[in-house]
């Protein structure tokens, strides 16, 4: 190939020339577009503050939940008590653990998924775990724990933990997974941060007993569908008898994760099944037995109520009536049941001769 000549050297040194002039004026005109966008407080690409701090406080939280046995910190009056701090956190109660600060870590020391301590969770509020886990004030939590491989085909796909706030009300959401090993299982664990999620009241009313028999006391039967504990603290019920009502609100106690309380008017005299806690209310004059009643026999009704931390205007979430036009009409030793449709309708319960208080 020959030498190039002075017109070949030229055209190229002019191409070269408005390339670099075009790589210039379009490095100006993104400089200026970043800085104009900046001004008018708008991003480029998918990066969002918002979104980037719900996904570092899930990716976190998980860590945190994840890394360890977990801690235990009880009060001393307003403070932390950190020299009788525990990791086994998962032998205490809910109401021992609402008594203090808990980072409800998940992992054995061996590095893997302790069943125990999953089981625990259900003593936890999700408020406990909240403040466990360092999630900011305005965020809550759905944590689900799945076993993926089993050896034994029944467990396979088995959830063993699922409690929360859903998504339903929150603004944004997002979530961090992680998959570990227990034994020859191996676990899935999810958990979903909520922006601004609302959470939701979950305690049911399962069965009434306005009528006990050989002198019994009435009682009533509250059921808890999450798996988290949920405090009593705000919760209140009212009852009717001849136009006239009376009311009583709870200050304390814990009700576990997934499970029953019986609520009664002689806790001695009181039959409890399988309930995890069985509450007095027949020392606040609320509940009967023998010849005191609480509740009508004849017509009557108990409605359920729950105030949320920021407010102080109580929301009915339940409603059982019995007697008059209801066609529920209750004898001795007979109670009421919910068939988990309406709260409200009378459709939605059943008058059986076989109560089963805490079952």
């Amino acid at each position: 190939m020959g030498p190039q000549s002075t017109g070949d050297l030229n055209r190229d040194e002019g191409a070269l020339t408005a390339v670099i002039e075009f790589l210039s004026a379009f490095t100006l005109f993104l400089m200026i577009l970043v800085a104009f966008m900046s001004l008018a407080s708008l991003q480029m690409g998918p990066n969002d503050p918002g979104t980037d701090r719900l996904d570092s406080t899930a990716v976190n939280a998980l860590d945190r939940l994840l890394a360890d046995e977990g801690q235990f910190i009880p009060y001393q009056g307003a403070e932390l008590d950190y020299n009788n701090s525990t990791s086994e956190w998962h032998t205490l109660s809910g109401e021992e653990i609402n008594e203090g600060r808990v980072l409800p870590g998940l992992l054995s020391t061996t590095g893997e998924i302790d069943i125990d301590r999953v089981t625990a969770l259900r003593n936890v509020t999700e408020t406990g775990i909240l403040e466990g886990l360092a999630i900011p004030e305005g965020m809550n939590l759905h944590l689900t724990i799945t076993v993926i491989e089993s050896n034994d085909e029944n467990r396979t796909n088995l959830e063993i933990f699922s409690g929360g706030t859903p998504r339903l009300s929150a603004s944004s959401s997002t979530f961090s997974m992680r998959m570990v090993k227990s034994g020859d299982e191996l676990v899935r664990v999810l958990l979903e941060i909520h922006n601004g999620g609302k959470k939701n009241p979950v305690l049911e009313i399962h069965e009434v007993s306005p009528r006990g028999v050989n002198g019994g006391p009435e009682w009533f039967e509250l059921y808890n569908p999450s798996d988290f504990a949920e405090e009593l603290s705000g919760w209140s019920f009212e009852s009717e008898k001849n136009s006239v009502t009376k009311s009583v609100l709870l200050t304390e106690g814990v009700m576990t994760g997934g499970s029953y309380a019986v609520f009664t008017g002689d806790p001695n005299g009181q039959d409890s099944g399988n309930a995890s806690e069985v509450i007095d209310l027949g020392s606040l004059g609320f509940l009967g037995v023998g010849a005191i009643d609480g509740l009508a026999d004849g017509t009557g009704s108990l409605k359920m109520y729950h105030t949320q931390q920021e407010t102080n205007q109580p929301s009915r979430i339940q409603t059982v009536q019995w007697g008059g036009d209801t066609g529920l009409n209750i004898g001795f030793g007979e109670s009421l049941v919910w068939d988990g449709n309406s709260s409200y309708q009378s459709s939605s319960w059943t008058v059986v001769d076989s109560p089963t208080p805490g079952n």
